[in-house]
């Protein structure tokens, strides 16, 4: 074996095209570098972070990939942001369903607040729908075997605080689901990852984690597995196993990535 043909055989999206949704940041930004790294004829990445998804891009390389503002929840942007993609680059084999948010404080059910309710559900929910659904299309218009893959989370086993973003991500787990056996017979594969808390910009944010530190803190002390601290790149990579070819008999599958989680913490 050459050394040519050596690191292709370590490229495993080489000359797929890929979408990312909420990739200018957090698990999709790495998720986006990390499609790059491996030979994706290019990535797309769909965000409504404009300056940073064009910042992302650039770093990343214009050869390689692109950005789409889209608002994930608006099926007219979707729709024509896939449509872009294949029109420009002539298929879709791969599209990552990231972009999610969070209440801007805990939400228990005897204090929900329906108003922030309504925004999580629109994102995560619809807007994971609403991708899923025109990718497929897609996929299925063009005949591509494609690789569908949704970021679901640990939250999904439920807790004190945060029941809108629970609830959404349940709704994305039954998604998958069902996409996974409507849409085998097309050869299209659906699976969900779903990561325990990660140092990202709205982690940060929401549950005042800055640090890997942080995150040790917060959630080690619940999770089986010690001495590693959770990053984006972690799931980055389940990801990309989802995304290739090595997981072309895996789908309807929820990979968890959260360290052998024994339960939520309770709120900080």
């Amino acid at each position: 074996m050459t050394e040519t043909q050596s690191i292709l055989l370590k490229k495993k999206l080489q000359g797929k095209v890929a979408i990312v949704t909420g990739g200018a940041s957090g698990i999709g930004e790495a998720t986006a570098r990390l499609f790059a790294e491996h030979g994706a004829l290019s990535v797309v990445i769909a965000d409504i972070q404009a300056e940073k998804g064009r910042a992302v891009t650039e770093s990343i390389g214009s050869q390689r990939c692109s950005y789409v503002q889209c608002d994930v929840a608006d099926e007219d942007q979707v729709k024509a942001m896939v449509d872009w993609t294949v029109n420009t680059y002539g298929r879709l084999d791969v599209i990552f369903c990231n972009a999610g948010t969070m209440s801007r404080f805990e939400q228990t059910i005897l204090e929900l607040d329906l108003s922030e309710f309504d925004n999580v559900m629109r994102v995560n929910a619809r807007g994971t729908a609403v991708c899923v659904k025109q990718a497929a299309r897609k996929m299925t218009e063009l005949g591509s075997r494609g690789a569908i893959i949704c970021t679901v989370s640990a939250a999904t086993m439920g807790g004190a605080g945060f029941t809108d973003y629970t609830m959404s991500k349940n709704a994305v787990l039954g998604l998958m689901r069902s996409a996974s056996q409507q849409l085998g017979v097309h050869g299209i594969r659906v699976n969900c990852v779903s990561p325990s808390a990660v140092v990202t910009p709205l982690a940060m944010a929401v549950m005042g984690l800055a640090t890997a530190g942080d995150v040790e803190s917060f959630i080690g002390p619940y999770t089986s597995l010690k001495g590693v601290s959770l990053t984006a790149e972690h799931v980055a990579e389940a990801v990309l196993f989802l995304a290739s070819d090595e997981s072309a008999f895996v789908s309807g599958h929820n990979l968890v990535v959260d360290g052998g989680l024994l339960c939520l913490p309770p709120p900080k």
